[in-house]
């Protein structure tokens, strides 16, 4: 319909002020308060709380291998050099007394990793998660400078609930230590003995001690020869691991030259001289704190400092001036994982072998005393046990405190007790297969025996970690686990 004058109407709208109201978009209905978490009553005692789930398994701790070697046999003690290392044979090679299907396991889950060249794994890169670090699997091919982290659970083992030591002091051992004792030969040849020695059991016999491992070793480990087996090599009463004993004189002899200093044991021989360079010990150690360098040398000398009894001594850094007889003592290090509860686990290899030196070594010159050193530690022992400070997860970065695992006792001397025994244990030797070199009468031959000649001209050997050390392994790790 159309108005006058032709026009066409105009469509009706909405006042400026209602269209202004109407536009504007209502406010956001806010979220009901999150209400108390509902309780569930299972029966008279239990209660169950519906809250936020658990959070899920956390990451292990993971454990740094050395780098690959570059060397033409990086697998010392077998028979013939391979042509080329696998991942799994060279996990499988450095935790030898680990059961293969253990290595193996943690390659099917897929537990195993390698450091990418271009990027340095550290303590705060692994707390950060950015570590850089890739998947292999266990055909992988080793190359030289390559290493792998994997988790500590690799080298968990059974846990024993008694403290094993032998029982008496006798001068002359029964028929149970005897078992004992054979119960901790490694190896036996015509030529040497390996033993793994528990720790609280002195080396070298004297008037007030009898149940030392030169006389019970002399007593049970004969095997029918005229004289029973020597000392190569000596351990501290408080520490664990490999020794070395001669079973014959030439074999004492030589070895003794080898440990004194490599330049005395070298012959005409040039396989016997190869062999003789790849000797080396391995220390595993539990230090109060961590140095400052993941890895070095410690080139520090020291020098022996006789008490005001005049019976006891104590080993000290020596004076630069050189004027108090110090003696040359080189050791190398590596931390193998984070800190954990204060503490840090590195692995020792002593370049030379004076009294004390790991123990001065890592208390003097890192400053990092090994647990359970109460001669060079006391005083840092006193601070870590007394000021418990929480540490923080490799992966998370959220504090946490130790605790003990279900199940699991308080091992005499471990981590989690008061007084914790010394944390010290020679784990891995190489050294060279002397009975290949000497005969039965004792004649030596440059080129090995005729009857020895095929035999591998290394011997490797690892030892397990006595029980309050493989406690504190398992504790230290079962927050992650």
């Amino acid at each position: 319909m159309l108005r006058s004058g032709g026009r066409h109407p105009r469509p009706w709208r909405w006042p400026a002020a209602a269209r202004r109201r109407l536009s504007r978009l209502a406010p956001p209905t806010p979220a009901p308060a999150p209400a108390d978490p509902v309780v569930v009553r299972v029966d008279g005692s239990n209660v169950a709380r519906l809250g936020a789930p658990k959070p899920g398994p956390r990451p292990r701790q993971l454990l740094s291998l050395p780098p690959f070697p570059a060397g033409a046999d990086p697998l010392p003690g077998r028979k013939v050099a391979p042509r080329r290392v696998t991942a799994v044979s060279w996990v499988k090679h450095y935790f030898a007394d680990v059961p293969q299907e253990a290595v193996q396991a943690h390659f099917n889950r897929r537990m195993v990793f390698s450091e990418c060249p271009e990027h340095e794994v550290s303590d705060e890169s692994i707390r950060t998660q950015k570590h850089h670090l890739k998947k292999i699997k266990h055909n992988d091919v080793m190359e030289p400078g390559m290493r792998i982290h994997l988790p500590v659970s690799v080298a968990e083992g059974e846990i024993k609930k008694r403290y094993e030591t032998i029982p008496t002091a006798t001068l002359h051992p029964n028929k149970d230590e005897i078992e004992y004792l054979k119960r901790l030969v490694i190896h036996r040849d015509s030529a040497i003995l390996v033993l793994n020695k528990p720790p609280k059991v002195p080396m070298k016999g004297h008037l007030p001690v009898h149940n030392s491992m030169d006389v019970l070793a002399a007593a049970a480990l004969s095997y029918g020869n005229e004289e029973g087996p020597k000392l190569v090599h000596r351990l501290d009463r408080e520490s664990s691991g490999l020794i070395l004993m001669g079973r014959t004189k030439e074999s004492f002899t030589r070895l003794h030259w080898l440990f004194t200093s490599v330049k005395l044991a070298r012959t005409t021989s040039q396989t016997w001289n190869k062999a003789c360079e790849a000797y080396m010990q391995k220390y595993w150690a539990l230090v109060i704190g961590t140095p400052k360098e993941r890895e070095g040398v410690i080139s520090a000398p020291i020098s022996k400092l006789l008490l005001d009894d005049g019976k006891s001594e104590r080993v000290i850094l020596a004076h630069p001036s050189g004027i108090d007889g110090a003696q040359e003592a080189i050791t190398e290090y590596r931390v193998m994982g984070p800190t954990i509860n204060g503490c840090s686990w590195i692995e020792l290899r002593p370049l030379t072998g004076r009294k004390h030196q790991l123990r001065v070594h890592c208390a003097e010159a890192l400053g990092t005393p090994i647990v359970g050193d109460y001669r060079y530690g006391w005083f840092v022992h006193q601070r870590w046990k007394q000021n418990p400070q929480p540490d923080f997860e490799p992966f998370t970065g959220e504090p946490y405190k130790l605790r003990r695992p279900e199940g699991l006792e308080v091992q005499k001397g471990s981590v989690l007790s008061k007084v914790p025994l010394l944390h010290l244990h020679c784990r891995e030797m190489v050294i060279p297969n002397i009975a290949k070199f000497l005969s039965s009468t004792g004649e030596w031959h440059d080129h090995g025996a005729p009857w020895a000649k095929e035999k591998p001209s290394l011997l490797r050997f690892i030892a397990p970690m006595p029980p309050h050390m493989k406690i504190s392994w398992n504790v230290m790790s079962s927050y992650l686990v």
